[in-house]
């Protein structure tokens, strides 16, 4: 029986792929080939974090950055606030964009001011694995493993 809550998976490794979507694939087939995938979970392994700078963080970019999401966030709050008015809801939306914007901004200058040139770049990360397992329950290993070999001998002849 299948766990209903998520942890470490038990069973064989029916399957190695370099990337997510090669392991997506092969599951993708499986459930094609009607093999009850629910006996089977992918596994990333090798976990890195990867960060990418993407720019450097000046004061101009945090003021920008704060009127923006200000600018959205008062935007939303200004739609609902006019779903309760019959007259006025344009300067309410206006009105509720401005304030957003101008309070976010300074938020985020105040933010800014407080690292102290600790952090003066922006960036994005991400969560990569090395590699991703395709993990069976023990009773449907053999059969699993069988039809990712059809697959593969599929994905040989396809590929130059």
């Amino acid at each position: 029986m299948v766990s209903p809550v998520p942890g470490l998976p038990t069973g064989l490794v029916v399957g190695t792929y370099d990337d997510y979507p090669a392991a997506q694939r092969a599951v993708d087939y499986l459930a094609d080939e009607k093999f009850p995938v629910e006996h089977l979970a992918i596994v990333g392994s090798d976990l890195r974090q990867v960060e990418r700078v993407t720019g450097r963080l000046t004061w101009g970019k945090a003021a920008l950055g704060g009127l923006a999401s200000g600018a959205w966030l008062g935007l939303f709050v200004g739609l609902l606030l006019g779903l309760f008015t019959n007259e006025g809801w344009l300067q309410i939306i206006v009105f509720s964009v401005v304030w957003g914007a101008i309070f976010m901004a300074i938020f985020a200058l105040v933010g800014y001011w407080l690292t102290g040139g600790q952090r003066d770049f922006t960036s994005k990360s991400v969560t990569v694995a090395s590699r991703y397992e395709i993990y069976c329950q023990h009773q449907h290993a053999e059969a699993a493993r069988n039809l990712l070999a059809h697959l593969s001998l599929r994905s040989d002849r396809t590929t130059p």
